[in-house]
């Protein structure tokens, strides 16, 4: 091979050790590994209709469902390997997925029966939900829009304003506010101790006669959660085909011969680029996007594209009672009117936006930021006036749309009867 060649492929070499496919997390040492967006963890106990007492028996009856799984994130989402909040305290296990996964969906968790997690936080709506706030029980109305629950294994203080230190306390805490689920964690409690085959799953999952608490419903529930995240999008493959780029056909037939299986991975990745193609106007809006003048990365950073960090962009601060958001957890005056920065992946999927819900499109979104946000005496320095065309904000709104994955099918129906 060539110097120039070698050079090229020891720089492929290196590029895509940082691009893998998959990273998997530190576990115990005898942990399964197993990969995070495959349908194979929220498929559900085999079967059909209600699931009976039988088939959970026959379920936890099997050892390789309490087997502590070491998680792989997807290629994209890999990069945040070492950004993985909770497994410590709430390893994950097939028979805890699923037992989250019922929960999740079951609407006997509210006081009247008509309210699960998932009626806020649906599949078919980015994990979100199309209405500007959440809608609870009696169709009563919060006051902010309702968060994604995907990609939550890469974050640890949940809700807009962080009040929530754990995704374990986020998952119990709309059981007994009064606007969403409306119940108390006692009745709900009692609820699913009549439940034969919830009463089994939490035995067996958590041990002991006392196995079915709010904690541990807070403990299952998160664990389906964490497993549910975005898979490789057209930016992703688009990035990580990048340094093959530099390669000419010459080189290529040289990589083959001498690098086989870095020119397998060429050939994996061409094919994902074949059929996750990314637009030009994207790749204008990915250019902007990551610019010093734009810099929406200055909060939309990281594999997961969010600091987990609270910004003041002016939504809703000119109201005559604004929301205070962060504010009201810490009292701490630099967090007056800041709220917690969302993902940029499969954003396209949850409209509105914001946390009030009030900007309708991703196009909106752009204009609030291109305008310089709305002033007020908190807003980040780090909104400015941008100064775009219109095709401008059409790239970045290409970009964002370039950033959604496929996520994993996962049963809804299957409760237990």
């Amino acid at each position: 091979m060539h110097i120039f060649s070698w050079k090229l492929a020891r720089s492929v070499a290196v590029a895509l050790a940082g691009l893998a496919m998959t990273t998997t997390i530190s576990s115990a040492a005898d942990a399964e590994p197993v990969k995070l967006g495959t349908n194979r963890l929220t498929a559900g106990i085999p079967g059909k209709g209600p699931v009976t007492k039988a088939e959970i028996d026959k379920w936890l009856a099997n050892p390789k469902n309490h087997v502590e799984l070491k998680p792989e994130l997807p290629m994209g989402l890999a990069a945040g390997a070492s950004q993985i909040k909770g497994l410590d305290k709430n390893p994950l296990t097939r028979a805890k997925i699923e037992l989250g996964r019922q929960l999740y969906f079951d609407t006997r968790l509210s006081a009247d029966n008509t309210v699960s997690c998932a009626s806020c936080h649906h599949p078919d709506e980015g994990y979100g939900r199309h209405t500007q706030f959440g809608v609870g029980i009696d169709g009563q109305e919060g006051g902010r829009n309702s968060p994604i629950s995907y990609n939550r294994i890469l974050s640890d203080l949940q809700f807009w304003d962080g009040r929530a230190d754990s995704l374990e306390a986020q998952a119990v805490g709309p059981i007994a506010n009064p606007i969403e689920m409306g119940n108390t964690h006692e009745k709900a409690v009692a609820t699913l101790k009549k439940i034969p085959g919830y009463v089994a799953q939490f035995k067996a999952v958590f041990g002991g006669d006392d196995a079915v608490n709010i904690d541990n419903v807070g403990k299952a529930i998160a664990t389906f959660e964490r497993v549910i995240v975005s898979g490789p999008s057209p930016f992703d493959y688009n990035e990580a085909f990048q340094p093959f780029t530099r390669f000419d056909k010459d080189e290529l037939a040289e990589l083959k011969e001498d690098s086989p299986e870095t020119y397998a991975r060429y050939e994996e990745l061409k094919k994902g680029i074949e059929k996750n193609p990314m637009s030009d106007s994207a790749k204008r809006g990915k250019e902007l996007f990551f610019s010093q003048e734009v810099n929406c990365a200055a909060c939309h950073v990281g594999a997961n594209l969010a600091d987990e960090k609270y910004h003041n962009l002016g939504i809703g601060m000119d109201a005559k009672e604004p929301d205070v958001g962060r504010f009201a957890v810490t009292k701490d005056p630099k967090d007056w009117g800041a709220f917690k920065t969302p993902t940029i992946r499969n954003v396209a999927l949850s409209a509105p936006y914001m946390h009030d819900g009030s900007l309708k499109t991703l196009a909106d979104t752009v204009e609030h930021y291109n305008k310089g946000g709305t002033p007020n005496k908190n807003l980040s320095d780090k909104v400015k006036k941008l100064n775009l065309n219109k095709q401008q904000v059409q790239d970045i709104v290409a970009f964002m749309k370039a950033c959604t994955g496929r996520f994993p099918k996962v049963e809804r129906e299957r409760l237990p009867e």
